[in-house]
């Protein structure tokens, strides 16, 4: 069974607002990671997107894929290679 929690955060008047740290710990998101925002019928959706490090790079070519475009596709979306 999935259990949902609801967070609510206000918005400033510079349009920020603060994720909720529950959310946070959950998805694991920290400085420089990117919120992604989809306009859905139903309002909208957020994903985070994990910043690219050093270490995420490092040995790209040890890898099975071999594929550069791939590769880069893949960094861009936030996942771990």
């Amino acid at each position: 069974m999935l259990v949902y929690m609801t967070s609510k955060t206000k918005i400033s008047k510079g349009f920020q607002t603060v994720v909720p740290s529950d959310i946070r710990k959950k998805f694991d998101v920290g400085p420089g990671d990117i919120l992604e925002w989809k306009s859905t019928e139903e309002g909208a959706e957020v994903r985070f997107r994990k910043k690219v490090t050093i270490d995420d790079v490092f040995g790209i070519g040890d890898g099975p894929e071999t594929d550069a475009v791939e590769l880069k596709k893949k960094l861009q979306r936030g996942e771990k290679l």
